[in-house]
């Protein structure tokens, strides 16, 4: 069997490596299946060029994968539409954390044959080999599938628990002298990147994470390594960026990866992310020598109230210490911070502004964005069962329009009213990054001008 995966196009310039479809390929060819990837994303293709690729190649089954995202619901209808219209329409299946949660809706939206819902090793093995065989679906666990012209939903699959079982993504099959062009906070203009997985699921349960899996299961410090040291041999890596939600699972984890790292000579940049309750000197100093140059934290909010109300189990003097200590360690953090959550108002807004104007070292341009409640989070629950949103149709086809406006309104304000906040507090955002870069191009011009710097490499970067 044929087995086209499409990975699509997110308007990007340089495309994050899709780590997903990377290890579903990798199961599929350990099975035995033919496996082609079709990169709308790095050639930027418009939808009709896959159906007349569709047309003119026959595959037996398309996978399509994509997050919850406003962008990525309507750029799967057009390429589910691209698929639909082809001649030669191969078995339609999608998954990813967009049609997982409620996969009545995305059946119905795409005219998908069968829905991977969750995490999609296993499933997505039972699912081609019943095609194959010309078996039935209904005893295959994790997925939806259309019978009748009805959506039938399966039972739910059990996580793996022995990830490490799972095979390496298969990188050979997809451009990875493109891939490895992907830019992070304080990398090099000669840095090769790509993103890593150090474990699957996380520990804590915030009201705003659509992410369904149950509990952390992180991967064997061997794993990691080997995988990196493949890396750096095959594609020349120089930095590795762990995606996953959260390395920094405790500190005895942490630590004991960064010791692994430096006695196995991995020599290697990277970042992860991270939680402030586990920002600790010891663990920071560690983590910077083994490599280790920026930390991205989800602070949300510098109000305990707002933070209790978002179950983050963080308090604002553990984001303000971990902070601190990071940047004392020579780290780099990523100030991550969400506005609109149940009981936000002015005050808490200003209150996230004055930290990220003390704390940003300008690696990045920081802005502040609404919170949305995604499906399958416990937010978006909360606002059907308050009458904020009537269900996932409405959500995606007439509240959550853009990632940067308001999807569903918690506050007490008017939503003219929070647009306006939300307008004069990345204004003074903006405007304080610029100011800083043009005071850091002045540091720069002293240097050259008037210190003959000779390696100085000009202005002139687009």
């Amino acid at each position: 069997m044929k087995v086209l995966l499409v990975v699509y196009d997110n308007d990007s310039y340089i495309h994050y490596f899709p780590q997903g479809l990377g290890y579903i390929a990798a199961v599929l060819l350990r099975s035995g299946y033919e496996v082609n990837i079709y990169n709308q994303d790095m050639h930027h293709y418009p939808e009709d060029h896959l159906q007349h690729y569709l047309d003119e190649n026959r595959y037996d089954v398309i996978g399509l994968s994509f997050i919850a995202g406003y962008y990525q619901y309507r750029k799967a209808i057009k390429i589910s539409k691209a698929i639909n219209r082809s001649k030669n329409r191969p078995f339609f299946i999608i998954g990813g954390h967009g049609p997982s949660p409620e996969p009545e809706f995305f059946m119905r939206k795409t005219g998908a044959d069968a829905i991977v819902m969750g995490e999609g090793e296993l499933t997505i093995v039972d699912l081609l080999n019943a095609i194959k065989n010309n078996q039935p679906f209904d005893n295959i666990k994790g997925i939806a599938y259309r019978s009748d012209k009805k959506c039938i939903i399966n039972e739910r699959r059990s996580l793996i628990s022995d990830i490490d079982s799972v095979p390496f993504p298969a990188y050979d099959l997809f451009p990875m002298e493109y891939y490895r062009l992907l830019r992070m906070p304080k990398c090099t203009s000669n840095d090769f990147i790509i993103p890593m997985l150090s474990g699957r699921g996380c520990t804590f349960k915030c009201n705003f994470c659509y992410r369904m899996d149950e509990g952390l299961r992180p991967r064997s410090n061997e794993g990691i390594i080997e995988e990196i040291k493949m890396l750096k041999k095959n594609y020349r890596v120089t930095h590795i960026t762990f995606g996953d939600e959260l390395l920094m699972s405790s500190p005895e984890r942490t630590i004991s990866l960064c010791n692994d790292f430096i006695k196995q000579k991995v020599d290697i940049k990277w970042d992860c992310n991270g939680r402030l309750n586990y920002a600790r000197k010891e663990v920071l100093d560690l983590m910077k020598k083994s490599g280790c140059v920026f930390i991205n934290y989800g602070i949300e909010a510098l109000d305990d109230r707002i933070l209790k109300n978002m179950n983050k189990a963080l308090a604002t003097k553990q984001i303000i210490k971990g902070i601190e200590a990071t940047l004392n360690a020579g780290i780099s953090p990523g100030l991550n911070i969400i506005f609109g959550n149940i009981g936000e108002n002015r005050e808490t807004l200003a209150k996230g502004v004055d930290f990220l104007l003390k704390y940003d070292d300008g690696a990045q341009m920081r802005t502040i964005r609404p919170v949305t409640p995604y499906p399958g989070s416990p937010l978006y629950y909360y606002a059907i069962k308050k009458g904020l949103l009537k269900d996932c149709e409405d959500f995606y086809e007439n509240k959550h329009i853009n990632s940067d406006l308001l999807a569903v309104n918690f506050t007490d304000m008017t939503d003219d009213e929070f647009h306006q906040c939300l307008f004069e507090a990345n204004s003074t955002l903006i405007q304080n990054y610029f100011k800083n870069k043009q005071l850091s191009y002045f540091e720069q011009m002293k240097e050259l001008y008037l210190e003959k710097d000779s390696t100085f490499r000009g202005f002139r970067h687009t």
